[in-house]
């Protein structure tokens, strides 16, 4: 994180932008909210966002967890700040993403996410996980609607009726989940990986079927494998860093690494040269 507030992730962003062609995305960390009035800020607080990344001329879009809109607690308060977010987002040419959590809350988001793209929201898009058994089924579910959809492995710890536990496993159905979309035409797909071996894979398999770079996007972690960000942009790769902020970094950092002990693992790797 480059820092606790909007104005750092944005801070941070410019010179990404002016000096590699990287672009940006923003989260503010925190989630499953218990009291639903407080979902009115958060909502306020991301349209504010939207304003400050056209102020700053930034190609950057925002990123937000349902829970944070008060989805556990009322679906209707919830999609009404996401029709309020996915306006914001066109008016200042930007693009609303909803962040996927775990299992529990895959069909609730689903159902939010073709709600909005059935009334007229185009420029909103969805997180879908790789690590899911039932992706392939939603990833054919959301086709007719040509969406636009980040695709990630997936970070809870699920059991394993509900989805793969070896990283073989969970690498073969991002690669085959990212070519079907990107072969399926009318998709536009973010690969939300820092795995760059999967990264070319894919972009392999796409070349071979006449598919180009520009039909993705590589989505990767502020801060994480930032020499490779920089080389997948200098070779024509389209390139977009999700920069997180907020009070909330240490309980939701923490959570994470409890969930996953491979989690735990991948944050060291960043700390070695």
């Amino acid at each position: 994180m480059p820092g606790a507030k909007v104005t750092d992730a944005l801070a941070a962003a410019a010179p990404l932008q002016a000096r590699h062609g990287i672009l940006s995305e923003y989260t503010k960390l925190g989630e499953n909210l218990t009291v639903l009035a407080e979902a009115d800020a958060v909502a306020d607080h991301y349209l504010g966002v939207y304003d400050g990344i056209k102020e700053r001329g930034l190609d950057g879009e925002v990123s937000v967890k349902l829970t944070q809109l008060g989805l556990d607690m009322d679906v209707e308060v919830t999609y009404a700040h996401c029709v309020r977010l996915a306006a914001r987002a066109a008016e200042t040419g930007s693009w609303f993403w909803i962040d996927m959590e775990d299992s529990s809350y895959v069909d609730r988001t689903l159902s939010i996410f073709e709600r909005l793209r059935r009334d007229g929201h185009e420029r909103t898009g969805i997180c879908l996980q790789s690590y899911l058994r039932r992706t392939p089924t939603d990833v054919e579910r959301l086709l007719p609607l040509r969406p636009a959809v980040r695709l990630v492995k997936g970070a809870y710890d699920e059991k394993e009726e509900v989805a793969f536990r070896s990283r073989g496993e969970v690498d073969a159905a991002f690669v085959s989940l990212a070519v079907t979309m990107l072969r399926a035409g009318g998709v536009s797909v973010g690969l939300g990986t820092h795995d760059v071996r999967l990264i070319e894979q894919i972009a392999g398999q796409a070349a071979a079927s006449g598919i180009g770079r520009e039909a993705f996007e590589v989505q990767m972690l502020y801060g994480i494998r930032t020499d490779q960000q920089r080389r997948l942009a200098r070779e024509g790769y389209r390139v977009r860093v999700l920069i997180a902020y907020g009070d909330a970094w240490y309980p939701w950092y923490v959570r994470r690494l409890a969930e996953r002990p491979a989690n735990v693992l991948f944050a060291l790797r960043q700390l070695l040269p």
